[in-house]
């Protein structure tokens, strides 16, 4: 006796039928019970969408990540990592990079390590799931360290030194670098677009959950759950865990 055929939800065919993939850190996304995951309407789905062609820049990207990641002698290269092809580093230079799992790094990005001095510590540490915009620049001459899930807005700089230019008979770019100090941004940090963080001695540490304004200039430690704005950069707002809300500071309410 013939049967009609049983009418199937629209999402469970969707789903059988969509690509199945590894999820970014960070998408919406559906446990797999055989250990992968069904990702739904990633920038990337959204973007091949648009445009087929950005099936080539993308598998591009793919590439360059396992080039690197094989062919580069890098501290650490962590699982899942995504690096642009246009991102600038040198291979001489992934010694003394370290890469945990996740990292995003976007178009345009340069990854620089000063070496006027020997050394065998790693100078650029970008932690699980790290987000590197695009155009942003990390300088190191000792050491930079992202925590976790910090993610940097496009052009944004990170410099440990600066150029030196004690003497004014000589050009600048001969004169080479300062002394400089560390940074540290901790977990969950956002900078914005444009901001600027500079540490000209001792270390420079922005507290875990800050947020930076677009086009700060930072050159001093924040507190954690932190709001910073301005040149230099002030805090204007923090946390309070009492009220559960973001309140305006002390410096601010007087202004």
């Amino acid at each position: 006796m013939w049967k009609e055929p049983r009418k199937r939800d629209a999402a469970a065919s969707l789903a059988e039928h969509s690509p199945r993939e590894q999820a970014p850190p960070g998408d919406a996304a559906e446990e797999h019970p055989f250990g992968y995951a069904i990702v739904e309407h990633t920038v990337s789905d959204h973007r091949i969408g648009e445009d087929p062609l950005n099936l080539f820049p993308r598998a591009l990207t793919k590439l360059n990540t396992l080039w690197k990641k094989t062919t580069y002698p890098f501290a650490a290269f962590g699982r899942g990592c995504s690096v642009h092809s246009s991102c600038d580093l040198l291979r001489s230079h992934a010694r003394w990079i370290s890469l945990g799992d996740g990292v995003f790094i976007a178009p345009h990005v340069w990854l620089n390590t000063v070496a006027e001095t020997p050394s065998r510590h790693v100078r650029i540490v970008l932690g699980n799931g790290c987000r590197i915009g695009r155009r942003s620049t990390i300088s190191a001459r000792n050491q930079i360290t992202l925590e976790p899930d910090v993610l940097l807005g496009p052009s944004v700089l990170l410099m440990d030194h600066n150029h030196a230019y004690a003497d004014p008979e000589r050009p600048i770019h001969l004169q080479g670098v300062t002394t400089g100090g560390r940074i540290v941004i901790e977990k969950n940090c956002w900078l914005g677009a444009g901001a600027v963080v500079v540490c000209g001695h001792g270390e420079l540490v922005i507290g875990h959950n800050s947020v930076i304004g677009a086009n700060a200039v930072v050159t001093q430690s924040c507190a954690p759950r932190s709001v910073l704005a301005g040149n230099p950069a002030r805090t204007i707002r923090a946390y309070d865990r009492q009220s559960g809300q973001w309140l305006r500071s002390y410096a601010e309410q007087s202004r």
